[in-house]
């Protein structure tokens, strides 16, 4: 009989603190069993992390995993342990069965995140129960205050508690009182309590261990020699002491009158659990907390080491109950020393708490990497390269939100996560893609009936969030046979509008109106113009089943499209936001009306909302680096975000634009996010600049070329690899998850949009005039001549006249951009045709003041920019010089008012610039006057002119 055998001639089990898959299937548990007596097993964060991080033995279980179908990191995880955990049941449950459930038990822990909540170890601890499915597993609950009624109510419900993180002789009371109020309320319901088993796991060597560290402080400090020895003779004791006490307490608390009630019904008592039974400090016996702790109804748990230290050289003899007075004398001493043991335990429980988290975030993140490499090319990649002075900050920001916990507090809706405001009203885009799953199918019965019906276009009506994405998703997949070819309208400006309507027939196309609140001006303006225009093909009581609504439930637009039988009306999420909503509703009907197999599309992106999960840590999380990072960049001056986005996802940055601007430009802070600028060398950029390259490989090798010119340069830059154009999806969700993190770095609320209703109030005050005078306020020019005329405002006026602008739009261009400085930005503001040639005019405006001033540029057409970088221009940082441009065109007339299109987007405009105007901007307004585009070609001459 070795002395591991021993021990249970003394009446104590012992269990094995570790637990391994191949150790398991090799038969070592079961020979452990045979060999040296092992009852029991134990597993914790730690024993995973080592075990799941730094073994292949997982490899195939993961690979299986991922095969079977994408599943979460925390589901991931689970399936492996709940599998080792099983294996280990089985193993264990002849010993269960021959001790009629005395021993034989395995834990499992609930997550040590939940370790301060009380509702959540419940319902965790019951899944748990509920999936391994074995009578003799434990569920380990820490005995923290919240852990306390956790246990007490799991115990009255039937489930074998293992009670971890107890240090205290008096929170052991409380711990022996959940157990046995568990039990009489196990009894009350009818329930068998001789049933239940539960053990108290006291941690010994840590006690040691703080007591040592603070022993050696009063030892350094005694002046004598006598009090030196005195304090140096408690060390390596305390641990030792605190737990034959609480053995103390033991037997008087299970032989009160109480107890015995519990006892004559067949309760089993809760036994003492010596856990942490390793020794710390190499100068004590490495089987010390085994042989001083041996007595009747206790478990030892040993890790390996120690385990085979004590079969090799243990000696066994009733040691628990030997020298209790001395033990209380040792506590008596130290607190006579002035050493808290209560505050060290406190502490330890805190720092118990603590380090069980950061073990499961290691674990966690363990297994995101692994399954990232089964993954493979199916999860985008992402490469972050922070410059030389960011990189300390980066590193900071990730340890901070994971010590913080701050990824599972956003999942979980905290608004404090951001500026404690109504942040959690706006996070249904985290569920969006499950949301869109559970009702594929009626996205796939809408794309057969769109194709049966033979449509050869779909025309979105649409502004901002409702009309980008889904542009998006058009310029990256094309048509798809048999299915519509899909387009956007997303413009006031009559030109614009009057060329689209002359590439489609209304007779053959397909109507998709989409607006999430239903009162926004553009795409009423633009169903009624179409429904008449559709009406006139095909009659108007026909017209409505051209049509397609998506808006957010009880709006005004659902009432119009019920009165106008629309084909179809789909219902938005009312707590998914318009830029983040791409994935929901207003992304997924026209991305389904154009063919897109839109299941392969969500379960890809999918991958990355779960690498993107509550349960991966930051270091492994591509949202969270991907945010902390343009937070990071931004509070540290390089607040520029440039988006380099080509080949077949060109118009990515579009998308990105509005989500960065809209969501974080607000309260004087902001990401100036710049989108579709000319990627030039290195001597172009400022110190105000972040690189963002999507691509999807294969595609200008000269643009990688540069931007590791700018990296080399020491600019900071984000590659993401896109896998294949199916996977785009995908960064719309990292993209989403990036832009709520960066809000969190920036302190705003990055769900609201406070300065983009300003600019619609002053549109509809002067649409309002219009339509009583038939006439738009008049406005008087600072300078005009026969190609242009300028607007501002008196405060500007004088500031430019006092840079030197007089008597040509040169002069004033030149005063203009003069104040340009060190961090600000130049746009151009363009409520004019989208069409190729102004595009260009405008990227050579820009490429002229970048490469004269170093200056990042922006361009936006109106007024589809309004509903997203304007909110950034009017309320993030005091950074922008704006040049307004419009110019003449015929109007278009919307049926049933007076102010046609080019009334409504010069109202458009002058409201916009008035706002720029009140919140003290630096801004110009340009009207070209007479032919647009060869103004401004002119303009952009004159431009280049004037900055040189």
């Amino acid at each position: 009989m070795n002395p591991l055998q021993e021990l249970g001639t003394e009446g104590q089990a012992v269990w094995l603190d570790f637990l391994a898959r191949g150790f398991i299937a090799k038969g070592d548990l079961k020979r452990m069993m045979e060999e040296d007596a092992v009852h029991g097993v134990t597993s914790n964060p730690s024993i995973f992390e080592k075990a799941i991080g730094h073994s292949d033995e997982y490899d195939s279980g993961m690979e299986r995993a991922q095969k079977e179908g994408d599943v979460s990191v925390g589901r991931l995880y689970e399936g492996l342990a709940i599998e080792d955990i099983r294996a280990a049941a089985d193993v264990l449950k002849p010993v269960y069965d021959k001790t009629d459930g005395a021993d034989g038990y395995v834990s499992l822990e609930v997550s040590p995140y939940l370790a301060l909540d009380t509702q959540g170890t419940i319902d965790e601890a019951h899944r748990l129960w509920k999936e391994v499915d074995r009578k003799n597993l434990m569920i380990k609950v820490p005995a923290t205050e919240e852990g306390l009624p956790a246990i007490r109510d799991l115990i009255g419900d039937g489930i074998n508690v293992n009670i971890t993180l107890l240090f205290a002789q008096s929170v052991y009371e409380q711990v022996v009182e959940a157990y046995i109020s568990g039990l009489e309320k196990l009894a009350a319901k009818g329930g068998d309590v001789s049933k239940i088993a539960s053990v108290a796991s006291f941690f010994v060597s840590r006690i040691d261990t703080a007591a040592d560290n603070l022993l050696d402080q009063k030892i350094a400090e005694a002046n004598d020699t006598a009090t030196k020895e005195k304090l140096q003779a408690l060390k390596g004791k305390v641990a030792i002491a605190n737990a034959k006490l609480a053995y103390q307490r033991y037997k008087d608390l299970f032989t009160t009158e109480r107890w015995k009630k519990l006892e004559a019904a067949g309760a089993k008592r809760q036994r003492l659990l010596w856990a942490s039974t390793g020794t710390k400090n190499k100068a004590y016996s490495d089987v010390l907390y085994i042989e001083q702790l041996i007595g009747e109804d206790t478990v030892n748990t040993m890790p390996p080491a120690t385990l085979e230290a004590f079969r090799d050289h243990g000696k066994v003899r009733p040691t628990l109950e030997e020298d209790v007075d001395e033990a209380r004398r040792v506590l008596a001493d130290l607190d006579a020393a002035g050493i808290s043991l209560d505050a060290i335990t406190k502490k330890l429980v805190e720092e118990g708490v603590q380090l069980f988290a950061d073990a499961f975030d290691k674990l966690l993140g363990a297994v995101a990497g692994r399954r990232e490499t089964y993954l493979g090319p199916k999860l985008n990649t992402q490469e972050i390269v922070p410059c030389d002075n960011l990189k300390g900050a980066y590193a900071e920001a990730l340890e901070a939100w994971r010590k913080e916990g701050l990824i599972r507090r956003l999942w979980k809706r905290d608004t404090a996560v951001w500026s404690g405001a109504d942040e959690d009203k706006w996070l249904g885009w985290l569920d969006s893609i499950e949301h869109g799953l559970e009702h594929i199918a009626d996205y796939e019965a809408f794309a057969a009936d769109v194709k049966g019906a033979g449509f050869e276009s779909a025309l979105l009506l649409g502004m901002g969030g409702s009309s980008l994405g889904p542009e998006v998703l058009a310029m990256t997949f094309g048509s798809k046979a048999g299915f519509p070819k899909l387009h956007i309208v997303d413009s006031t400006d009559p030109a614009q509008v009057a060329r689209i309507r002359g590439t489609i027939d209304p007779a053959k196309t397909l109507f998709i109106v989409s607006s999430k609140s239903g009162s926004t001006t553009e795409p009423n303006v633009l169903k009624d113009f179409f429904f008449e225009e559709t009406a006139k093909a095909i009659g108007r009581d026909r017209a409505g089943s051209h049509f397609v609504a998506v808006t957010d439930p009880g709006s005004s637009m659902e009432k119009v499209a019920r009165e106008q039988g629309f084909r179809h009306v789909f219902h938005g999420v009312p707590s998914i936001g318009g830029r983040y909503s791409v994935l929901s509703p207003f992304g997924l009907v026209p991305a389904a009306a154009m063919g897109l197999d839109l299941r392969a599309f969500l379960v890809s992106a999918r991958s990355m909302a779960y690498a993107c999960g509550t349960d991966v840590p930051p270091e492994e999380n591509p949202g969270v680096q991907l945010g902390l990072m343009l937070g990071i960049s931004a509070k540290h001056g390089r607040d520029k975000a440039t988006v380099i986005s080509e080949g077949k996802f060109s118009d990515f940055g579009a998308w990105a634009e509005q989500l960065i601007a809209e969501s974080t430009g607000k309260l004087g802070k902001g990401i100036i996010p710049v989108a579709e600028e000319p990627l030039t060398g290195p001597d172009a950029y400022g110190s105000d600049r972040i690189f963002l390259h999507l691509h999807g490989g294969g595609e200008d090798s000269d643009t990688d070329a540069r931007l590791k010119a700018l990296q080399e340069a020491g600019h900071p830059v984000v590659w993401i690899e896109v896998g294949t154009a199916q996977a785009l999806g995908q960064e719309f969700f990292r993209w989403e998850m990036a832009t709520a993190v960066a809000g969190a770095v920036l302190g705003i609320n990055p769900f609201d949009q406070p300065d983009v209703e300003a600019a619609k109030v002053k549109t509809r005050e002067l649409t309002a005039a219009f339509e009583k005078t038939g006439a738009l306020p008049s406005t008087e020019a600072v300078f005009s001549d026969e190609r242009f005329a300028l607007f501002t405002d008196e405060r500007n006026a004088r500031a430019l006249r006092e840079a030197g602008a007089g008597k040509s739009v040169e002069s004033w261009l030149k005063a203009h951009f003069a104040r340009l400085k060190g961090g600000d930005y130049a746009a151009f503001l363009a409520f004019i045709d989208h069409n190729e040639a102004n595009t260009r005019a405008l990227q050579e405006m820009r490429v002229a003041v970048r490469d004269a001033r170093r200056t990042a540029t922006c361009v936006g057409f109106g007024p589809r920019f309004l509903h997203s970088t304007g909110q950034a221009y009017k309320g993030g940082p005091d950074s922008g010089v704006f040049l307004q441009i419009t110019g003449d065109a015929p109007d278009l007339a919307v049926p049933g008012q007076k102010a046609g299109f080019g009334t409504i987007l010069a109202a458009q405009a002058r409201g916009d610039f008035g706002v720029l105007l009140e919140r003290g901007r630096r801004a110009l307004s340009v009207h070209v006057k007479g032919d647009t585009t060869k103004g401004l070609a002119d303009l952009a001459a004159l431009v280049a002119q004037a900055v040189r």
